[in-house]
């Protein structure tokens, strides 16, 4: 875990409690962390999973790598040092919105299980659910599909510190949730983890009435 630095410091409390955000948005504060080589999908379903919780009156925030790196995280680089600075203070975003009561879609590559290990005991140390995500896809289907061109840049050398070509990706031994984008369709994909926030209580039933029952 990061070292604490400033010194003089005191986590100050407010007069409004998590629970009362949860009462308010009628769900529970979460992160799910997409995770999964670069080309298997995690924003794409990111994006689907949004859409659908914010046609269920769910509110949520997409965390995505990208736009991560265009914002908070613009000075680190695709170094190991970098890529857990990158995780760590993203871990801690997520956080910030798990306790005021949305759901976080964190989509990145994540490639070290000790990173997203620190980022899981973040959340639990603050009673906050975590769900990883395992995007599972091939190398060979992520190189095919290769939406944005990396891979055939990686290949050729002109981007180092790939993961998948020159830097390992740890895949998650037990995620909570597992989607093989290779066999699944998104609309499967969105439906697995729709209805794991719904057996888990992070969208409370008592907060929420399916379709099928107010029919």
């Amino acid at each position: 875990m990061a070292e604490q630095k400033a010194t003089n410091v005191t986590w100050h409390d407010g007069d409004v409690t998590r629970e009362d955000r949860y009462e308010i948005l009628r769900q529970k504060g979460a992160t799910i962390w997409f995770t999964g080589l670069s080309g298997s999908g995690k924003s794409t379903i990111a994006v689907a999973l949004e859409r659908a919780l914010f046609t269920m009156g769910k509110l949520s925030y997409r965390l995505d790598g990208d736009n991560v790196r265009l914002g908070i995280n613009k000075n680190l680089g695709f170094s190991e040092e970098d890529r857990k600075e990158n995780i760590r203070r993203i871990g801690e975003v997520a956080k910030l919105f798990g306790d005021a009561g949305t759901i976080a879609l964190s989509s990145f590559i994540s490639p070290y299980k000790g990173d997203r290990d620190e980022v899981r005991a973040l959340h639990e140390a603050a009673n906050l659910k975590f769900v990883e995500v395992y995007v599972d896809c091939s190398l060979a289907e992520a190189e095919r599909r290769d939406p944005k061109g990396l891979y055939k840049k990686a290949r050729a050398g002109e981007i180092k510190n790939f993961t998948g070509i020159d830097d390992p990706y740890e895949a998650p031994e037990s995620p909570e949730i597992h989607l093989h984008t290779d066999r699944m369709t998104l609309e499967q994909e969105v439906q697995t983890i729709l209805d794991y926030l719904l057996d888990n209580d992070i969208i409370p039933m008592h907060f929420f009435t399916r379709a099928s029952d107010a029919a």
